[in-house]
């Protein structure tokens, strides 16, 4: 059988042609991969390199590694947080032409880290639990989409800086299935899973000494499930309000947008007796912040970093003479939010040197810098202007927090407004 590459981009297949598929993945020399830490994999996986994207690829049987590249093809439409699929190759023969497991090839997701390499130094109980907020809110959002994970763990998922926060992705899609809705049962089959799998792998760091003495393996799998219940609940609740306080439906959707999910569908019903108004949102959709920044500026971020960074434009708004909120004469909010980006955002981001940025992306170098203002300010009683803040920020906080930042492939620089 002659080789086959399936990508979701016609320029990849001309990329990935330069890789040695006639060698076991385990086996491939030096030169093609990329030194990037690995999760726990029941899988041979490894990072490479084709033209100037890091990808990862893995090993398996051509029928899950296919439907695989499917169900992630499918959760980008539903833009769900997960890896990207780039391509599937099968008929792969070493050079005797004894068959060679098919791979599936994702792009690697830029300053991501599996959480065992968090876990290299031990991390704080409140660090931990910024995790299980993240992985309960990525486990929400599979929900909400119909689909159902199989296998949710912390081995399966990748985690991201968010201005403070971390983001989860998922990574794993192998034992996952995609349905219109989801019953009570898939979502408690999906918890309890997860709950199980959460207290295993904690467990398993514990007696290899990387946990926190505080940290009980048990009761953080358990965590997991609270937190899960009470975000669904506030995200599907019924609720019933008098009939003309209309305000209280705004207040509740408001809510949730500061929570970072937008209602796109929704169910009002009036009472028989016409006294009570019942109201349940019916689509949530996840990503407010990031949608309103994106429309504004451009810059693609996780949503936290897009909350943080709105709040810094609409401040920054405040300040332009050219700035009137009700007066037909004064600039679009479009047209400010670009020139931010211009002349604070980038010019601000750029004075970081790339060599001590980690794995930070643009967005989470602003936010940083962002905080240290703010301590800054705090301090002097005053406020700090930025060009302060960066100096500051590279020549003491940086150098000490370099130990703990990643490196990945070079972070491009935001994009100039249009």
């Amino acid at each position: 059988m002659a080789l086959q590459i399936s990508a979701t981009n016609p320029e990849h297949p001309a990329l990935l042609l330069a890789l040695p598929w006639e060698t076991p993945l385990e086996e491939w020399p030096e030169e093609y991969l990329v030194p990037l830490p690995r999760g726990i994999s029941r899988h041979v996986v490894r990072y490479a390199r084709a033209g100037e994207e890091v990808i990862a690829v893995k090993e398996l049987a051509e029928r899950p590694a296919l439907r695989e590249y499917e169900l992630l093809r499918d959760l980008d439409r539903l833009a769900i947080p997960a890896v990207d699929p780039l391509a599937v190759v099968t008929g792969r023969t070493d050079r005797t032409g004894a068959p060679l497991e098919p791979v599936l090839i994702t792009r690697h997701l830029g300053g991501s880290m599996p959480y065992r390499s968090m876990f290299e130094t031990t991390l704080r109980p409140a660090t931990m639990h910024r995790l299980m907020d993240a992985l309960a809110v990525l486990l929400v959002r599979l929900h909400l989409a119909g689909f159902a994970w199989g296998d949710c763990s912390l081995s399966n998922t990748l985690f991201r800086r968010d201005a403070g926060a971390y983001a989860a992705y998922l990574v794993d899609a192998e034992t996952g299935e995609l349905h219109p809705r989801l019953s009570d049962g898939q979502r408690d089959y999906d918890l309890d899973l997860a709950r199980v799998n959460i207290s295993g792998e904690l467990l398993d760091l514990e007696a290899s000494g990387a946990l926190h003495p505080s940290v009980d393996p048990v009761d953080f799998g358990t965590e997991i499930c609270a937190r899960y219940e009470k975000l669904w609940e506030e995200l599907t609740r019924t609720s019933v309000y008098p009939a003309g306080k209309y305000h209280y439906i705004e207040r509740r959707i408001r809510r949730l947008n500061d929570m970072g999910f937008d209602v796109a569908e929704m169910q009002i019903e009036h009472s028989s007796g016409g006294n009570t108004v019942t109201f349940v949102p019916k689509v949530v959709d996840a990503g407010h912040h990031q949608r309103q920044l994106l429309r504004l500026t451009g810059l693609d971020t996780e949503e936290n970093q897009a909350r943080r960074l709105l709040t810094d434009l609409e401040s920054w708004m405040a300040t332009q003479d050219d700035y009137a909120p009700g007066d037909p004469l004064s600039a679009r909010p479009e047209v400010l939010a670009h020139r931010w980006v211009r002349e604070v955002f980038r010019p601000t981001v750029r004075e970081v040197p790339r060599e001590l940025r980690g794995s930070m992306d643009p967005a989470e170098i602003y936010h940083e810098l962002l905080e240290h203002r703010w301590y800054l300010s705090e301090r002097a009683q005053h406020d700090i202007g930025l060009d302060t803040v960066v100096e500051d920020y590279v020549r003491h906080v940086l150098p000490k927090a370099r130990a703990t930042l990643e490196p990945t492939q070079p972070e491009e620089d935001p994009a100039p407004a249009p």
